[in-house]
Order: structure tokens, then C-alpha cells, then sequence
């Protein structure tokens, strides 16, 4: 029987590489040979660190995760191969698939997304981003001369920012505490600020920075009813904020936004595939790749999943290179 490699969260804190079988595709399935993986940074560290709360154990699982929460657990979504068995017209595409780092895999193929010829494989990783930067403003419902406040430039915040410039006349600013992220979002053409120059009066409010400060900023940034959406996830962390002073005579609102459904704005005419679809698509954008600031082989995981986990290895979607892996 053939094998496969895969990452698994051995216990909180510690991954490590695994050898299992690798099935025989059956009629409707197809056998992919990753490329590439990305890590999602802020949920897959949640993950590794074990900060699941039970609550979520089932909410939370990812498509064709293994082992259950809190560990040992196979976890991601973010895989870029090639297809090598299955339906004809299939075999030789490269495919997005929301399956976790594992070096080959079989699945349905149905699960799989065609990445067009035009995009680079490495820079459709980040399809399960824009998926989620799509629903998000799906969500949020931004109007054309929107004044827009992104609060994290991480993977998420700069793919809504990125998506939302386009809209006609809006003014879109990232905030974020790391001034490094200026010269992502420059190579993004969306303004960048730190949180005390943060512009006010904003119609809209995207919360992706995953911290209770950035969601306290949000509400000082929205205008007079303006609205919210909070699409940070906060794992088994308790966020507390001052809804004092202004908050009721502005009449604010916060919504939240996530991706395990499509937005009720859209679910009655858009499926998980057309959601996808769209995705893969809007990454013909060359300035998405901006958001790939680190590659490592698939021998270094387990150190570069620790080190992202507890903040020593900074950047927003690194990549894992599974080209020589067996």
C-alpha cells in the first residue's frame, strides 16, 4: 500500500511528521500529489496551541480533518496539487483542496477547485483566504465611496483590504500594530496606519486582528451608525469591551462573519463551490503575492508551525514546499 507524510499536533505545543497509508482512489475520487501547503496563521495556531474550546470541537473542524480536538489532530486547509489519478479530464490540473499538510491524499472530486494555468500554484494557497476575505464582504455589504477601516494586516485583513479598494471610490486603510506590515499594504495599494493615527468616522469596520484592543479600536474608528464585523477568532480566549461613552448614542453595531457558511446575503444563490470558484479566480491579482512572506520544506514543519504559533517566526502565509516529499 502506498504512503503518505503528514503533519499532526502530536499534544499542545509539539507537532511531528507521520507516515500512513495512502488509499486507492475509487471511481469519483481523485489522487492529489501536493505542491504546496500554507498555514493559516491565526486559527492553525490556535490549533497547536490546544485553545479549541470544547464548545467548538465540532464547529471547528476542517473539512477532512483526522484525530479530534485538542489532540492529536490533522489540521489545515490551504493545499495546492497536482492531480496524478481520477476523472481524465483532471489528471495533469493543479487543484486547490482545503486538506491539511500531508504529502498525497485522495478525496472526492468534487473537493477539489481547477487553479486556472494563469496562476501560480504557490499563489493559490491563499484561494481558502480569499474565500473567507469573499465572505466576509459578503457579510459587510460595502457600498460604492464606502469609507473602509481593516483593523490586522494579517493573511485575512489585507485580502479583505486588497478585495475592497476595488469597490468605486472607496477609501480603504489597514491598521495594525507592526509597522513592518507598511510595506505589504504598499505593494497592495491600500493606505496603511498605525493605531494612533487611525482615521475615524468610518462606515465600515472589518475586525481581523484577532485581539480584544483591535475590536475596542474598531468601535472608536466606525462613524455614527456605522457597523462592525468582527471576523477574528478568538479560541477559548474571553474578550472584554468598554461599551460605555459613545457607543449607544452613535448607535453602533457589531456583527460577526465566518466562513463555515455562506453568508445569508448570498446563500440563497451562491453554493461552497461557486464561493470557491470566485476565490481561485480573483487570484489572477499578482499583488496577492504579497501575502507569501515565507517558503520552508516540508522537513522543517513541526519547527516552523512552533515557531508561528509562539510569534518567533513572523510573516503572514508561509508556504510549505512538499514538491520532493514522498
Amino acid at each position: 500500500m502506498r504512503q503518505a507524510t503528514a503533519f499532526w499536533v502530536e499534544r499542545p505545543g509539539h507537532g511531528a511528521l507521520r507516515r500512513q497509508p495512502l488509499d486507492e482512489p475509487r471511481r469519483g475520487e481523485v489522487l492529489v500529489r501536493t505542491l504546496y501547503t500554507g498555514i493559516s496563521r491565526g486559527t492553525e495556531s490556535v490549533v497547536f496551541r490546544g485553545e479549541v474550546p470544547e464548545s467548538e470541537h465540532t464547529r471547528m473542524r476542517a473539512p477532512f480533518q483526522r484525530g479530534d480536538f485538542p489532540a492529536p489532530v490533522e489540521y489545515g486547509y490551504l493545499n495546492v496539487g497536482v492531480v496524478e489519478d481520477g476523472p481524465r479530464a483532471l489528471i495533469g490540473r493543479t487543484v486547490f483542496t482545503l486538506y491539511p499538510h500531508q504529502s498525497a491524499f485522495v478525496v472526492p472530486d468534487s473537493a477539489v477547485a481547477v487553479v486556472p494555468a494563469d496562476i501560480p500554484a504557490r499563489r493559490a494557497v491563499l484561494a481558502g483566504a480569499v474565500e473567507t476575505a469573499v465572505n466576509v464582504l459578503w457579510d459587510a455589504a460595502p457600498l460604492v465611496g464606502d469609507r473602509i477601516a481593516v483593523i490586522g494586516a494579517g493573511m485575512i485583513g489585507c485580502a479583505v483590504a486588497r478585495i475592497a479598494s476595488g469597490l468605486p471610490g472607496a477609501d480603504v486603510a489597514i491598521i495594525d500594530v507592526d509597522p513592518d506590515k507598511a510595506a505589504v499594504c504598499e505593494r497592495l495599494g491600500v493606505a496603511f496606519c498605525l493605531p494612533d493615527q487611525a482615521p475615524d468616522e468610518r462606515d465600515l469596520v472589518i475586525d481581523t486582528s484577532g485581539s480584544e484592543a483591535g475590536l475596542q479600536l474598531a468601535l472608536r474608528c466606525a462613524a455614527t451608525e456605522g457597523e462592525i464585523i468582527e471576523a477574528s477568532w478568538f479560541g477559548d480566549r474571553s474578550v472584554t469591551l468598554d461599551l460605555g461613552g459613545a457607543f449607544h448614542s452613535r448607535r453602533l453595531s457589531i456583527r460577526s462573519s465566518q466562513v463555515g457558511m455562506v453568508s445569508p446575503r448570498r446563500r440563497g444563490t451562491r453554493s461552497f463551490a461557486d464561493r470557491m470558484a470566485l476565490a481561485v479566480a480573483l487570484l489572477r491579482d499578482p499583488a496577492f503575492d504579497a501575502l507569501l512572506t515565507g517558503d520552508s520544506s516540508w522537513r522543517d514543519l513541526p519547527g516552523i508551525m512552533a515557531g508561528i504559533a509562539d510569534g518567533s517566526t513572523p510573516g503572514l502565509c508561509h508556504t510549505i514546499d512538499w514538491r520532493d516529499a514522498a
